[in-house]
C-alpha cells in the first residue's frame, strides 16, 4: 500500500519471521496487563497477529483492530471472524477517539511508535481514548544495532537509527499525561513500555 499517511519504516514484516520474533504471543499479552473483560484497542493493528489472541484473552470484553491498510485490516477480519468481541476500524491511528464508541481500557500497539512522526500527539490521542487508568503499551525494538537483530539469519526491524531505548519513549509519552509503570522483555529484541494514564493532561 502507498498511503504517504503510513507511518514510516513499519512495513508489516513477511509472516514467517514474524512467528518465529512471537511464537506466543498470547504472553506478550499477559506481560503488559492485557486482561478478561477489558475493552481493548489493537492500534496499528497489521495482519492481525496480535489481535487474535486479544480476543481470545479478553473474551466477554471487546477488541477494536484499527489499521489505515485495507489490505492488512482484511487479514486480520478474517484471522478473527470466528470472534464476535472483534470490532474492524478503517482509520487513522491519530484519529483513535473518532473511531471508538467510548473510552477504553487498554491501546496496545506494536512495532510502529518508531515510525511516528509526531509522537506526543499520538499520545494525546491514545490518552483522549482512555478510561482513567487505563492503560497504553508500546511494543518496540531495543536501540542495538540492526545487524546484530536477526531473524532467521538475517537483520531485521527499524534502521538503527529509529530506534528508541524506554527511557527516550518515556521522554515524549510521559508529556501526553502518562506515568511510565512498567518496563517488561517481550522478545529477545523487543521492550514493552507500559504507562497510565493520569489527569494531568
Amino acid at each position: 500500500m502507498n498511503d504517504e499517511r503510513l507511518f514510516p519504516a513499519t512495513v508489516m514484516p513477511d509472516e514467517d519471521w514474524w512467528h518465529a520474533l512471537w511464537p506466543d504471543p498470547e504472553a506478550v499479552l499477559q506481560a503488559v496487563g492485557i486482561e478478561p473483560g477489558m475493552q481493548v484497542v489493537d492500534l496499528c493493528c497489521g495482519d492481525g497477529h496480535f489481535t487474535r489472541p486479544m480476543c481470545e484473552r479478553v473474551r466477554t470484553g471487546k477488541v477494536w483492530a484499527l489499521d489505515l491498510d485495507a489490505e492488512l485490516l482484511a487479514r486480520a477480519e478474517e484471522r478473527c471472524a470466528q470472534h464476535p468481541n472483534f470490532q474492524s476500524v478503517a482509520g487513522d491511528a491519530r484519529d483513535l477517539p473518532a473511531h471508538i464508541t467510548a473510552p477504553v481500557d487498554f491501546v496496545f500497539i506494536a512495532n510502529t511508535f518508531h515510525g511516528v512522526p509526531d509522537k506526543v500527539s499520538l499520545s494525546k490521542a491514545v490518552h483522549a481514548a482512555l478510561k482513567e487508568d487505563g492503560h497504553f503499551a508500546i511494543i518496540n525494538w531495543y536501540h542495538r544495532p540492526r545487524e546484530t537483530t536477526t531473524v532467521l539469519d538475517q537483520p531485521r526491524g527499524p534502521d538503527t537509527e529509529l530506534r528508541m531505548d524506554p527511557e527516550a519513549v518515556q521522554a515524549v509519552v510521559e508529556p501526553a499525561g502518562f506515568v511510565l509503570e512498567k518496563v517488561v522483555d517481550v522478545g529477545p529484541y523487543h521492550y514493552a513500555a507500559v504507562f497510565m494514564k493520569t489527569t494531568g493532561c
